[in-house]
């Protein structure tokens, strides 16, 4: 049976499942960078980053995993000249053996985002 991981402290929207558990995978929904009252962070690429995944640390730990648990991450950017500046951000957040992960450059993302990530992550 699949649950729902709900958590205050990432941003939500309706109809939409932060993350779902099945059978010991946690799979995240795309977060982009809002505050979770929100508002959209605006500001440099790194400070953009820092946001979404700050986000999807809440919803993972809510789930009682860590960024140690994820096995793949998807990674969606408006703008490939900025994906060295997401790339330093992300190094901070995972340690060896990193997860699976593929970045697509796209036209557009919800609500004037330029940076969204959902991941996939394994109970231990």
């Amino acid at each position: 049976m699949k649950k729902e991981i709900k958590t205050s402290d990432a941003p939500s929207a309706p109809s939409i499942s932060q993350a779902i558990e099945l059978g010991g995978l946690v799979i995240t929904s795309g977060q982009i960078h809002l505050t979770k009252d929100g508002k959209l962070v605006k500001g440099t690429m790194e400070a953009r980053a820092k946001q979404v995944l700050d986000n999807l640390e809440a919803v993972l730990a809510t789930a009682g995993l860590s960024f140690k648990d994820v096995l793949k991450v998807t990674v969606y950017v408006t703008d490939m000249a900025e994906y060295s500046k997401f790339n330093e951000i992300y190094a901070t957040y995972f340690t060896a053996p990193y997860p699976a992960r593929e970045v697509v450059c796209v036209k557009e993302l919800p609500l004037g985002a330029s940076v969204e990530v959902s991941m996939i992550a394994k109970r231990q």
